[in-house]
């Protein structure tokens, strides 16, 4: 009975950002897409849950409809990913992202896409994101990333970055990284 309640609010969710997700192109017309996208993440509650995923997975390169998206917490652009049973909290800006299966993400993470998104020209001046350089940053299933990590780099497979880490070096599978700029912790001294 649960589930089949859970699958008919995902239904009407999707009827009811269908429009949106259209007049975005179904996030090819990134200015368009970006307005709904801050809309719906400013929708309260267990409905805002349910919108936010539809209308991601109507408009991401590819959304999971189990992944969870708290209030406050949007994608910047439609050229993302994010796998079954994904879980971001509230308050998070993820870019160009590519999040593995059950991976949880707190609240308050930045995930840009990249480390170079703002060049600046032969004069010194900063440039916009136009003139900058997007890459996709992958970060790997059955991850976790604490409250307020911001994350430009990859990040391998089962392994755990800090509460206000920076990472701007790829993190291997399997490790604990923690601080700014993130590091691996030794394993041995983790057990303690």
């Amino acid at each position: 009975m649960r589930t089949l309640l859970k699958q008919s609010v995902l239904a009407v969710s999707l009827a009811l950002v269908f429009p949106f997700a259209l007049l975005s192109a179904f996030g090819r017309l990134e200015g368009i897409y970006i307005l709904f996208a801050q809309i719906f993440a400013q929708m309260p509650g267990l409905p805002g849950d349910y919108l936010r995923i539809a209308y991601y997975h109507l408009t991401l390169t590819e959304a999971s409809l189990s992944a969870r998206i708290q209030f406050g917490s949007f994608f910047a652009h439609p050229q993302a990913r994010m796998q079954a049973h994904v879980y971001v909290g509230s308050y998070c800006i993820l870019g160009h992202t590519d999040i593995g299966e059950r991976t949880h993400i707190a609240s308050g993470v930045q995930i840009p896409s990249g480390r170079r998104q703002h060049s600046r020209g032969e004069d010194g001046h900063i440039q916009g994101s136009e003139q900058g350089s997007f890459s996709m940053v992958t970060i790997g299933k059955d991850c976790w990333i604490g409250a307020g990590a911001i994350v430009m780099a990859d990040v391998g497979a089962a392994s755990t970055i800090g509460a206000g880490s920076v990472v701007t070096k790829p993190i291997p599978a399997g490790c604990v990284a923690v601080g700014s700029p993130a590091r691996v912790l030794d394993p041995a001294s983790s057990k303690t």
